[in-house]
């Protein structure tokens, strides 16, 4: 952002009034907790936790020929996901490192809804416009500053949502619908997706309706949920963080450690090696000894893993670091973490380096945590 003021979503106000503490995130000015972490976090998966994902971009992907176009870029297999399908993927450079991940979702034939990373928009906007078609068949909308994005997340998100706009508004699990008609005359779309692993939805609706939303969701039962919480909500599913768990090489703060590919994050959705797409040849080109995304798990108390700390086999041997670590509130707050890491399986046992005096055993595991 430069010199620039962070930017104030159409909720700061909601989230003063609410006491949130708030932070500078990414050029956005939002709130790091309203009452603690561990509290929200809790909350959110016991009963419903309500989210101001702002910050997030939405871009407008449309034409004829839209899905094809999509899928060549993508390692998702576009063309597969059915309409009011939303999906998730990696686009890759031409090396094939991972320059952003995105949930998107399929509107029809010819419309494509995405939402980009917050401090991905710019960077992916010139990406895919660097590779539209030279006949206009593509068009690509950037819808970022006109709306608002609420999350809404936990096992009571369904009697809250329906609570405050309908039970005709609920939708499926990595579903999209436009919104109906509602008591509050509240357009938009909603989706079945959300970062914490819990059911839920994100609803995405013009900044002005986003207050009255947001008021309504809290009187139906939601707790709002600040960004810390959403950090140990994700990673306690073993959900990837742009620019934490993986950096393109050519952003401003690259991490040569974090400049990976879709083999090496070991995601089990989003990647289909059955259509060509930009950066495959990087994909399939590993050697089943190189470093892939694990998890660890603490056997033993010590000081917290956190990003960057060095992993080594009981020899002491360095065979990774960790790219994201925090204690868990849903497991008493044990010890996890995420990164990559050589030569290991599930059930390993490993050493994390978590200072100089101190290395703490610990599990590989594959996430989810819990």
């Amino acid at each position: 952002m430069g010199e620039n003021k962070p930017v104030r979503t159409s909720l700061f106000d909601e989230h003063v009034s609410s006491g949130g503490n708030i932070v500078d995130f990414h050029g956005f000015e939002l709130p790091i907790w309203y009452s603690n972490i561990k509290e929200e976090h809790l909350s959110t998966r016991s009963g419903a936790g309500l989210f101001d994902v702002s910050h997030m971009g939405v871009f407008k992907f449309s034409g004829p020929t839209v899905k094809n176009w999509l899928e060549s870029i993508a390692t998702q297999k576009v063309t597969s996901i059915s309409q009011s399908r939303c999906a998730y993927t990696h686009f890759l450079d031409d090396d094939g490192f991972i320059i952003d991940d995105m949930i998107f979702a399929v509107v029809s034939d010819s419309e494509i809804l995405g939402v980009p990373n917050a401090s991905m928009i710019g960077i992916m906007w010139n990406w895919f416009s660097s590779k539209l078609p030279g006949d206009d068949s593509v068009t690509l909308e950037n819808l970022s500053s006109d709306y608002s994005i609420i999350a809404l997340q936990g096992p009571e998100s369904r009697n809250v949502l329906t609570g405050a706009l309908g039970e005709d508004n609920h939708v499926g699990r990595f579903r999209w619908q436009n919104l109906t008609d509602n008591q509050h005359q509240i357009s938009g779309w909603i989706q079945g997706t959300g970062y914490t692993g819990e059911s839920g939805y994100e609803i995405f609706i013009p900044n002005g309706s986003a207050p009255e939303l947001w008021r309504e969701l809290i009187k139906c039962g939601a707790t709002p949920v600040g960004l810390g919480a959403r950090d140990t909500l994700r990673l306690e599913k073993g959900y990837l963080l742009s620019g934490v768990d993986f950096c393109w090489p050519k952003s401003e703060s690259s991490d040569p450690f974090l400049a990976r590919d879709t083999w090496e994050t070991n995601v089990p959705f989003g990647l289909d090696l059955e259509h060509e797409f930009v950066g495959k040849q990087r994909v399939i080109s590993h050697d089943d000894d190189d470093a892939r995304w694990w998890g660890i798990r603490y056997l033993e108390k010590g000081p917290l893993p956190r990003p960057g700390k060095d992993v080594s086999d009981l020899d002491g041997n360095s065979i990774g670091k960790l790219s994201s670590g925090a204690p868990a509130p849903s497991l008493d707050n044990t010890g996890i973490g995420i990164g990559y890491i050589s030569g290991v399986k599930e059930g390993d046992e490993v050493l994390i380096v978590a200072s100089p005096r101190k290395s703490v055993r610990a599990v590989i595991v594959r996430p989810p945590f819990v």
